[in-house]
């Protein structure tokens, strides 16, 4: 039998386990103090040399052209990932929901998904300072003028992402009155969408300005309606306390907006989306799908045998001549790519209305320009290209001449943009070599070939990646 505890061994068993149980919190609360965060510190990112971005497969975030990687957002991050001096890894979130739990799970470093700055999510997150202006509007077809403004939603069926900053401003709506209807869609993208809107499927969604006016080039049959939020901000979201590289972002930006990368890095993208006229659209949809059909085969080979993207040439023969073969100008331009009767018999040209020799003998001058203007990079080298095939090179010698003497880079589009109309003016042309120009045209000229050249790369353009 047991000899019994006594009182005093007793309190010495408890005051052992007390002791104990002391010495196991204290290791407990020491363990957690050493444990790693749910996140990487910028001294971390250094020592592995890469960042991970998390994102979405889309048109204005991140896709493959041509198994290129593009987008607004990819490049963006692609920018910060060489200010800070590692290397970008990207991870595509396979749902909108699951970007902000991926964060804060430790998945990516940082979200670049053109994610508009709320109060709600600065509960969860931090946000680096904002880096586009943006409203929230309504997209409803063209034919549809029941719907103007917010107000015009009440007793309508809204179609909108779940989870979205567009969900929460329609609840707002209703919180004010305007009995709107919200059926939501789960990770349905807001481009999807704006397609059905197009088709008839639905009559209205809602999305961010700067994805609402690339959309209608794509999609002619929509309309960019009222907004339905004031003015708000995009920015990159981070894990709360990752505070040096939210700091680090913060001075990214900073410098880019100086130095101009941003700009070249948004003129990418949304260059001239304020340039719309739906009639011009609307013939440029009709004739690609009716003329087009004609001439593609030659004019894919001759892209591939000079090494230049069909689309853009497509683009160039649309602007010059519609795909009219018969197409003479006032200026005595003729065929498919307004050829000059001296530029086709310096290209041996025997019939200047038969396509392929004109196509080719186009595509020749057009090269020739291009391998002229090699100190320029590209894509400044093609457009200046493209506005001497428009204007001539001797004008393009001039308005270079001028951005010499403006202390302007005469290799950059952008300073030919400013001094080539000046050469209308009488103070700037009378010291000109070439005289009068109007400097306007091959400005319009090139913006129009990168719009239509735009709207046929996203008729191209696949989303095949697979979420991380």
């Amino acid at each position: 039998m047991k000899k019994p505890l006594s009182a005093h061994s007793v309190h010495a068993r408890r005051a052992l386990w007390a002791v104990g149980g002391l010495l196991l919190a204290a290791a407990l609360i020491l363990g957690a103090c050493h444990e790693k965060p749910p996140y990487r510190s910028l001294q971390d990112i250094y020592r592995a040399g890469k960042i991970t971005v998390i994102t979405r497969n889309n048109a204005h975030c991140y896709y493959l052209y041509r198994d290129r990687p593009m987008g607004f957002e990819y490049d963006l991050a692609k920018a910060f990932a060489r200010f800070l001096g590692v290397a970008l890894q990207v991870r595509v979130a396979h749902r909108w929901d699951q970007m902000i739990p991926d964060l804060l799970g430790g998945k990516g470093d940082f979200i670049a998904a053109s994610m508009t700055i709320t109060p709600h999510r600065e509960r969860r997150i931090r946000f680096s300072e904002g880096y586009m202006q943006i409203q929230q509007q309504i997209i409803v077809q063209r034919k549809n003028h029941r719907i103007q403004t917010a107000a015009d939603l009440a007793g309508r069926i809204v179609d909108v992402r779940t989870g979205t900053s567009y969900q929460r401003q329609l609840e707002i709506l209703r919180q004010h009155g305007i009995a709107v209807g919200i059926r939501l869609h789960v990770d349905t993208p807001t481009e999807e969408l704006i397609r059905q809107v197009a088709e008839g499927k639905i009559e209205a969604t809602i999305a961010d300005s700067n994805i609402a006016k690339l959309n209608r080039r794509y999609y002619p049959a929509v309309r960019i309606a009222g907004a339905i939020s004031g003015r708000q901000v995009l920015g990159w979201a981070f894990h709360p306390g990752a505070h040096a590289l939210i700091e680090k972002a913060n001075r990214f930006f900073d410098t880019i907006r100086g130095n101009g990368t941003f700009d070249k890095i948004y003129n990418r993208y949304y260059a001239n989306v304020d340039l719309y006229d739906p009639t011009d659209i609307d013939a440029f949809y009709r004739l690609i799908r009716e003329r087009l059909p004609r001439y593609r085969a030659i004019i894919q080979e001759t892209a591939v045998r000079y090494n230049l993207d069909w689309r853009l040439l497509t683009a160039l023969i649309y602007q010059e001549s519609h795909f009219d073969p018969r197409a003479v100008s006032t200026a005595g331009a003729l065929g498919l790519m307004q050829l000059m009767p001296e530029t086709a018999a310096k290209f041996g040209v025997s019939d200047i209305f038969n396509p392929a020799e004109n196509i080719r003998a186009g595509v020749r001058h057009l090269m020739n320009f291009y391998a002229f203007y090699d100190k320029a990079a590209y894509p400044a080298r093609l457009y200046i290209a493209l506005a001497a095939y428009n204007i001539g090179q001797g004008h393009i010698l001039d308005a270079r001449n001028l951005a010499r003497r403006q202390n302007l880079d005469p290799n950059r589009w952008e300073s030919l943009m400013r001094t080539l109309p000046l050469l209308s003016r009488q103070k700037y042309f009378q010291d000109a070599i070439y005289g009068y120009c109007r400097g306007s045209e091959p400005i319009a000229f090139v913006k129009k070939i990168r719009i239509y050249y735009d709207i046929l790369r996203h008729r191209d353009v696949s989303y095949p990646l697979r979420p991380s």
